[in-house]
């Protein structure tokens, strides 16, 4: 019940580290990091800079549980790892000829990141029962502590017995055999939407409610604009705007405004929410915002920077209503060539509020309200476009699955998201706002240093990773045709993704060359932007949803007033912070569809479905389901007909005496047999057996499929 076989082995652990401690230590070399823990007791020590994570079996551990942050003694060694024992898929390469193996010294922080599970209380004992693969020890919470957990004089231990919560660990004192924690918040009845989707906010970190005094200061802003507010503003307020955005937005924080100049040309307005004129810094808000680092879209909900008073209000360009701004505007020609540019504060009033839909519908239609500046934009933003993917950009084109949510919260389907011209053309102006914003801090003559500045960079693919792609693609027939990086490079990606297009092989080489992609942040060291093919980028357009956004505006009104260049180191630990909190919320809401995708699963146990090898491993195949993409695993030692292993080399799975080769991207039928909403995972078996294909072949189970435009 307690995961008893565990704490039996940490008690042991911990008693022979007291004893190891009095032993002479082997010299060797001290690192930081933070643990990453198995749910078999053993853990991976994540270093920064370090290629390797160190390996710590659970003897050594002396008590660090995932996400605290250690130092550890290590050195190399040889050693084999059974792959049927391990799951750690991403940074540790098994059977390679070194090892990093070390030991835990000492426990510099605990992780403040809450573990999540349900509370049992029995004999006058309080435990929570975890639910997390990370987490292999249930955690000890003394009876004095719930008082404070529920706040409340009446409560009692049947009254709260059984319900989730998010607890801390606090110690784990040696002659302990588990750790002990205090419970800092009560989530609510396993198995319902709001607790559960509460309860995957507070795994990550991530808080699905505003503080008190954070509503209180943001209700106080006012939402006069004065006269020296305008006088001190371009008014746009004349001049043909709208936005478009989702059909469910509610926070409107872009819009794009049209005029037809005597020449010819063309001024297209890019308008952003002038978020920093209302949250002034170090405000009881923008400390909240900065915290935050970003809002966060989980597959039900969107839990906001700001306060709603501000996201969906204050700052939200509604129709109709006189909006303060912060534009770039740019003079165009026909060929989409920017002649001039202008940053600075403006004040606007859209006309039009439309959905993608409803904007791609006047674009079909060539009617409707705008239809002649729709036409007119789009044109230039399809020139754009052209023009970005002509100087290298990569175009993957992977389809995007969403889950829809029936009104008691419940996966009701699964269906895919479509882009279109409406889309692209905001995309592109808001592509050509955050460059030019960049490139005119950034780019300065070479007698001069740049000021210090916030970019969003996205460096160079990995050139091992590149490397193991040209292999791979080798295997399907196909060839990565160069050596170079930059610009040949991106090119060569091009056109091998628009070779394999509609091929076997698609699916398998643009996982691969998506996973050779480095991942984007935040620095205020600028190395351009390789996935968009740009020396200058940065994130302007989104000051309502993205903190480093609100510093790009801060930054640049400073600039464009004349002031000196900003603190830099300053600015660099706040984009550490926003990189962090982004890659957090990304991990959350993967946590939220992916729950999802499970609750829609659980009713189709025992259906069978065609699919595609999406991922392989030591120890199982990854399948994504058709036409849903709904993913799971099909573990190999499940796989009875042969004794299979991974190949590395080839990137395949062979079997060891018949010897069928399974690759990434193999069609394949699968039975669902598993389905666990607790641990988000779902189990598939591989069929193989043509007679029951067949009789599966009607597929009644086959889950409802649609496209959207959004």
């Amino acid at each position: 019940m307690f995961k008893n076989n565990n704490r039996k082995k940490a008690a042991q652990a911990r008693k022979q580290n007291s004893k190891n401690r009095r032993r002479p230590q082997v010299k060797k070399i001290e690192y930081t990091g933070v643990v990453s823990m198995t749910r078999e007791g053993y853990a991976f020590i994540v270093v920064e800079g370090l290629e390797e994570d160190i390996f710590v079996s659970q003897h050594q551990l002396r008590g660090a549980l995932n996400g605290d942050t250690v130092k550890v003694a290590a050195k190399e060694k040889f050693r084999k790892y059974d792959k049927k024992s391990s799951n750690h898929k991403d940074t540790f390469k098994r059977n390679s000829p070194k090892k990093i193996e070390g030991q835990v010294i000492d426990i510099i922080e605990r992780s403040k990141t809450p573990h999540i599970g349900i509370l049992q209380i029995t004999r006058n004992e309080a435990w929570v029962i975890m639910e997390s693969r990370k987490m292999p020890y249930d955690i000890s919470i003394p009876m004095s502590d719930l008082n404070n957990a529920f706040k409340t004089p009446d409560w009692t231990p049947k009254k709260v017995n059984g319900l989730k919560v998010a607890a801390i660990v606090k110690d784990w004192p040696i002659k302990s055999s588990a750790p002990i924690g205090t419970i800092i918040d009560v989530l609510g009845k396993p198995g319902e939407n709001d607790t559960e989707m509460h309860a995957i906010l507070s795994e990550f970190g991530l808080p699905y409610r505003f503080e008190p005094e954070v509503e209180d200061a943001a209700n106080k802003i006012s939402e006069k604009i004065t006269s020296q507010d305008i006088a001190e503003r371009r008014d746009f307020r004349k001049v043909t705007t709208f936005t478009i955005d989702p059909k469910d937005a509610k926070d409107f924080d872009d819009a794009l405004s049209y005029k037809k100049l005597e020449n010819g040309n063309v001024e297209i307005g890019v308008h952003i929410a002038d978020v920093t004129h209302y949250v002034k810094p170090d405000s009881v808000v923008d400390k909240c915002a900065y915290e935050r680092g970003t809002s966060v879209y989980l597959v039900d909900r969107t839990v906001p920077m700001l306060p709603e008073e501000l996201s969906n209000k204050l700052c939200s360009l509604r129709p109709n209503e006189e909006k303060l701004t912060f534009s770039a505007v740019f003079e165009l020609n026909e060929k989409a060539e920017v002649l001039k540019q202008w940053f600075g504060k403006t004040i606007i009033e859209s006309n039009e509020r439309f959905d993608y839909a409803q904007a791609q519908e006047v674009l079909d239609t060539g009617k409707g309200r705008l239809a002649e500046e729709l036409k007119d934009i789009n044109g230039l933003a399809t020139i754009l476009r052209k023009n970005r993917f002509k100087a290298g950009a990569v175009s993957f084109e992977r389809p995007e699955m969403k889950v829809e949510i029936d009104d008691k919260g419940k996966a009701a389907s699964v269906y895919q998201k479509i882009s279109t011209e409406a889309n692209w053309l905001i995309e592109e102006f808001m592509l050509l706002a955050n460059r030019s914003v960049a490139e005119s801090v950034g780019k300065v003559k070479k007698d001069k240093k740049a000021k210090t500045f916030v970019y969003r960079i996205h460096e160079n693919p990995n050139e091992e990773k590149v490397s193991n792609l040209r292999k791979f693609a080798k295997v399907f027939g196909y060839e990565l045709k160069t050596d170079e990086s930059g610009k040949k490079l991106s090119s060569a990606l091009n056109t091998l993704l628009s070779e394999v297009k509609g091929s076997s092989a698609e699916n398998a080489i643009e996982i691969m060359a998506l996973r050779s992609m480095m991942r984007a942040k935040y620095t205020t060291e600028n190395v351009g932007h390789y996935g968009l093919a740009f020396n200058y980028y940065t994130h302007f357009t989104s000051p309502i949803r993205r903190y480093p956004d609100m510093m790009v505006h801060r930054l640049l009104e400073i600039y464009l007033q004349g002031q000196n260049s900003q603190n830099k180191d300053k600015y660099e630990e706040m984009c550490n912070h926003c990189s962090e909190r982004e890659q957090l919320s990304t991990e959350a809401e993967r946590a939220s569809t992916k729950y999802k995708l499970v609750e829609f699963m659980l009713d189709k146990i025992g259906k069978i479905y065609p699919g595609t090898i999406s991922g392989l491993t030591d120890w199982g195949m990854y399948v994504e389901i058709n036409p849903t993409k709904v993913e799971g695993m099909v573990a190999l030692r499940s796989m009875e007909d042969d004794y299979y292993l991974f190949d590395e080399d080839t990137y395949s799975i062979k079997g060891k005496s018949k010897g069928k080769v399974y690759h990434l991207g193999d069609p394949v039928y699968i039975k669902v047999t598993r389905a666990s909403l607790e641990q988000k995972i779902i189990d598939y078996e591989l069929i193989t057996d043509e007679n029951i294909i067949k009789a599966s072949s009607k597929f009644s189970a086959k889950p409802l499929i649609k496209k959207e435009i959004n």
